[in-house]
């Protein structure tokens, strides 16, 4: 009988916090962590993947730069029709080099050896535009990340907000606004809260950690293409001479100028031979 008072006596194993929450919880601070728990697990797997994406094309890219660098000729690679899927570098030298050959092709379809400023500037061009549209693919997925990291608090806040206007509204319906009827609902509110950070503090940490690598990562793309550029006009731009003052035009102008002067210099002549004719009228 006596142990039997004593376990009526001590209280009840308390819930696990999570749980008690969650049984607490309104209709609308339930779906607020739920649409919280589907972005979270968005955040990971895009983290994962744009870090696996990341971690691939940094290796194929330097694997690449490495090949690259090796060859005789800036198209040795081209001509052999190597093959580097998912690289970068790999994109933008395929691109640039279909945009040469094209320019290569004469009017009669035979292949010139050279190229004039004009066409290069074109493939340049050409090069810039796929440096861009590479550095637009491995930024994709980035502003599901950003949206986790501005919105989630946001979204856990209102959830807060107004699971706390329904308890107090409830306890003033009620007319009893203790804390053993107000604590429970305020717990349940700041639960979504919780939430929010949860789902916004590592979606931060990721996406500050994938922006830096992205922005080392298009530094590197840009010195490859210019890179690749500076050796395709070493290979295939005409050499366009300086442009030259004709013989005649600069002995004419040598000869004005040497005219000129001596003009200038016969008129200060007269007019020191005049100033003393003036003074001697003066004293007379």
């Amino acid at each position: 009988m006596e142990w039997f008072l004593i376990l009526a006596a001590q209280p009840a194993a308390s819930k696990p916090t999570l749980r008690f929450v969650w049984e607490e919880a309104s209709s609308v601070g339930v779906g607020i962590i739920i649409v919280l728990v589907l972005l979270s697990m968005c955040a990971w797997a895009v983290m994962a993947y744009k870090a696996l994406q990341m971690r691939k094309a940094r290796h194929l890219n330097g694997y690449f730069e490495n090949e690259f660098r090796v060859q005789s000729g800036v198209t040795a690679m081209f001509d052999r029709r190597i093959q580097a899927e998912g690289c970068p570098f790999f994109n933008v030298y395929s691109d640039g080099c279909h945009a040469l050959e094209e320019r290569l092709k004469g009017p009669d379809g035979k292949r010139r050896k050279r190229l004039s400023l004009k066409s290069m500037e074109h493939i340049k061009g050409m090069v810039e535009a796929s440096v861009a549209r590479e550095a637009v693919a491995l930024e994709g997925g980035l502003i599901l990340l950003a949206i986790a990291v501005s919105g989630a608090p946001f979204i856990g806040l209102f959830g807060t907000v107004w699971g706390v206007m329904e308890v107090f509204s409830a306890a003033a319906q009620a007319g009893n606004a203790t804390l053993v009827t107000v604590a429970p609902g305020v717990a349940a509110a700041l639960a979504t809260t919780v939430a929010g950070l949860v789902v916004a503090i590592p979606s931060m940490f990721g996406y500050n950690w994938l922006v830096h690598n992205l922005r080392v990562h298009n530094v590197e793309l840009d010195n490859f293409a210019q890179e690749f550029a500076s050796r395709m006009e070493t290979d295939f731009l005409v050499d366009e001479p300086l442009p030259e003052t004709p013989r005649s035009e600069a002995s004419n102008t040598g000869e004005a100028k040497s005219h000129k002067k001596e003009e200038m210099e016969e008129e200060k002549k007269g007019d020191d031979e005049q100033q003393p004719e003036l003074l001697g009228t003066g004293v007379g």
